[in-house]
């Protein structure tokens, strides 16, 4: 089975952080648990790199607007690299495919566009208009930049969204487009039954320069966020290319909440537009906050992933995120967490059982595990979670079996077996410990693929090969000691 699961993109205009690193990975581990599940899988990602906000920082950096999307393009590549993300694609806006394509689009729903005159308050830092109840709820000021929303009157072209509002409600009832957790469900369902109004779709080419031309009329660019949203048809090769048969509807979209009502209104109503099916789910992650604060660059306590990652690896990494911020709401980020995590679970839960297993199997029976029993524990909660977007409910899952493990061996302690030498004994306690090591390893591939490589590599092929060091190395440590 096709299985297509996707990304937002993130504008070029600001420096990668530790809430893109999360979104990537929580992609990452329904592809890469999807592969598992023998789908051919098709991962998309990439940058968004037009509009006011791009060329506004260009100008501030003394740069043009597409010096300045390669470089940052590239530091959200290197993120993914950094990360061990499994994508297949990485779409830019500015690819010059995606700009032919967004046209097509463009042509391709044009019996619902149409000309008039915008007038309403604008958000240069969100690139997006608000209405007069957002703004009053917000005391004319909007929240995420701190800054007083901009009246603005232009001709514009707009997309008629009201005319889907009722196909796109539906939808979402009926959970054809499935959107998780179920909070966002109806969060976007008031939204739309408050009334679904005709979108503003275009901007003027005076104002907003930097953008794909509207086919045909060259005094106005497509509004930035309605071109963004075309990137997960157009990587696709909408609307020809053998792709998009194959891949189109999406399996996943994973979005930021933020973004809510341009995913599950506006991109469902393009799509409606253009006689496409929705997407299966849009899961929609929450907010990181640091030590209880709101990220950002003024209060100086910006995390690039690599600070993370090039201390601990990049596996823990990968654990904290997924399994200590919550799947379904907002979480927070301390080095002080991310410690007693590392040492109490990675280290000292998981590492043990490791070390604990391997020591034994060498010292009581020269390295030969012996024939290993296949694994018996129930792991269909595990696959509901992740199937639901829990990612830290599945991690949750594969640590009862660890600490199961500990338990068991505390209990069984080989090491009085092996004092009052019953062999056969000893043999059946060691290959069960290894058994469960290797059922951990299965289930640990999609969220923490190193580690789940180097358990199986120890045992799987019925000799120990013991890990070099310990199972979580910490970095530091490990340039300490070169040094």
């Amino acid at each position: 089975m096709n299985y297509y699961i996707t990304t937002s993109i993130p504008y070029v205009n600001g420096e990668p952080h530790i809430g893109h690193g999360m979104e990537l990975l929580q992609a990452d581990v329904l592809a890469r648990a999807a592969r598992k599940q023998g789908n051919t899988v098709l991962f998309s990602t990439g940058t968004d790199e037009h509009g006011s906000k791009v060329a506004e920082k260009a100008a501030e950096l003394k740069q043009q607007p597409k010096a300045l999307a390669d470089q940052m393009s590239q530091k959200f590549r290197d993120l993914q690299k950094l990360l061990n993300v499994s994508n297949d694609r990485f779409i830019r806006t500015t690819d010059p495919g995606h700009e032919q394509r967004a046209q097509i689009i463009w042509k391709n729903i044009a019996k619902d566009i149409y000309k008039g005159k915008y007038m309403g308050l604008y958000c240069t830092g969100c690139e997006a208009f608000v209405t007069e109840a957002v703004a009053k709820t917000n005391k004319g000021v909007c929240p995420h930049h701190n800054k007083a929303y901009e009246s603005i009157e232009e001709d514009n072209y707009f997309f008629k969204l009201s005319k889907y509002a009722p196909q796109i409600q539906k939808a979402i009832e009926s959970d054809t487009f499935r959107i998780v957790p179920e909070t966002r469900k109806h969060e976007i369902l008031h939204v739309i039954k408050d009334g679904l109004e005709d979108v503003s779709i275009s901007r003027p080419k005076e104002k907003t320069s930097w953008g794909i031309p509207v086919p045909g009329d060259p005094t106005q660019v497509i509004y930035v966020w309605f071109e963004a949203l075309m990137n997960y048809i157009t990587v696709l090769g909408y609307p020809e290319h053998e792709d998009i048969k194959k891949f189109w509807p999406a399996n996943a979209q994973v979005i930021g909440k933020d973004i809510l009502r341009f995913h599950a209104a506006i991109w469902p109503g393009m799509l409606l537009a253009l006689g496409l099916p929705l997407p299966q789910m849009l899961y929609v992650h929450g907010f990181i906050t640091v030590a209880g604060q709101k990220i950002s660059k003024s209060l100086g306590n910006v995390i690039h992933p690599k600070e993370i990652v090039d201390k601990y690896g990049v596996d823990a990494f990968r654990y904290y995120f997924l399994r200590h911020i919550p799947s379904y709401e907002d979480g927070d980020f301390t080095w002080e967490r991310l410690e007693a995590a590392y040492n109490n679970e990675l280290a000292n839960e998981l590492g043990n059982a490791v070390q604990r297993t391997t020591a034994m199997i060498q010292k009581y029976q020269n390295g030969l595990i012996g024939d290993i029993p296949p694994a018996e524990h129930d792991i269909a909660q595990y696959w509901e979670a992740i199937k639901k977007c829990r990612f830290d409910r599945a991690l949750d899952e594969v640590w009862e079996q660890v600490r199961g493990l500990n338990q068991y061996i505390d209990e069984e302690k080989p090491w009085v077996i092996a004092k009052a030498k019953d062999e056969e004994h000893l043999r059946e306690v060691l290959a069960y410990q290894a058994s469960a090591l290797l059922q951990i390893a299965d289930l640990l591939e999609p969220f923490m693929p190193q580690t789940a490589q180097r358990i199986r590599h120890v045992f799987q092929e019925g000799i120990v090969r013991p890990i070099v060091g310990t199972l979580f190395p910490k970095h530091e440590q490990t340039a300490a000691k070169k040094a």
